[in-house]
């Protein structure tokens, strides 16, 4: 029997599974990454649901995990050397996973890297940029009266769907015929910017037709969808 008590996160979130991968998640765009991934790659995990609503992502348990206070996180029971590893940011996990099977990024070091830099990308761009928009557009930032952040979000987040858009001309997915973590660290990202962000329109989706068509075929994978709603919400 694997021993995870080492990990106060585990005594919280109790494993049924402790052999499994435990995935300490909830359905937001950094959250179905890794359970596309997952999903995706076929590895055994056990989803945890930590209830954001609740601030449980701020109790003493999870930010021992995870300092940064964020899901998702994750604890691998069988990691290097067969000893257990705890991880978190969700660009770090999906590197992991890949690393860990073999899959969802290229064989080829060049290619490797490359998938990595459009995984930087949605980090250090998309992520925090699509997010602001959503602040701004439906949540408590749309009561402010002074719109200049709105629209400041709203044209940096256009300019970065046009990114997507030149980068997908001529290419199924984000590195050419073969589906990556790239991909799967964008399609909630992008998801819920026209959907539950309310901005399609404000962002003018509609004048990206390479990005949109990327996306329908994101969301028909059958990973993607089974993705999408885990871990269940309580």
């Amino acid at each position: 029997m694997t021993d995870l008590t080492a990990f106060p996160i585990a005594q919280r979130w109790p494993a049924r599974h402790p052999d499994r991968l435990q995935l300490y998640s909830s359905p937001t765009p950094n959250g179905v990454k890794i359970s596309i991934a997952l999903e995706e790659i076929g590895l055994p995990y056990e989803p945890h649901y930590v209830d954001i609503g609740k601030n449980e992502s701020w109790t003493p348990e999870f930010l021992s995990l995870n300092p940064n206070g964020k899901i998702p996180a994750i604890i691998d029971p069988n990691g290097p050397g067969g000893k257990p590893i705890g991880l978190f940011e969700s660009g770090a996990i999906l590197v992991y996973l890949s690393d860990k099977t073999g899959k969802l990024i290229p064989a080829d070091p060049i290619r490797r890297y490359e998938t990595i830099q459009w995984v930087f990308f949605q980090m250090a761009a998309i992520g925090p940029i699509f997010g602001q928009v959503g602040f701004f557009n439906k949540f408590a930032g749309r009561e402010i009266a002074d719109k200049r952040p709105l629209e400041r979000y709203r044209d940096e987040s256009r300019r970065l769907i046009g990114v997507l858009e030149t980068r997908l001309k001529g290419r199924q997915w984000i590195m050419g015929d073969e589906y990556t973590i790239a991909d799967v660290s964008m399609l909630g990202w992008v998801r819920n910017l026209i959907g539950f962000y309310e901005a399609r329109e404000l962002v003018g989706f509609d004048d990206f037709p390479t990005v949109a068509a990327w996306l329908e075929r994101g969301l028909a994978r059958p990973a993607v969808q089974r993705g999408l709603t885990i871990p269940a919400r309580g």
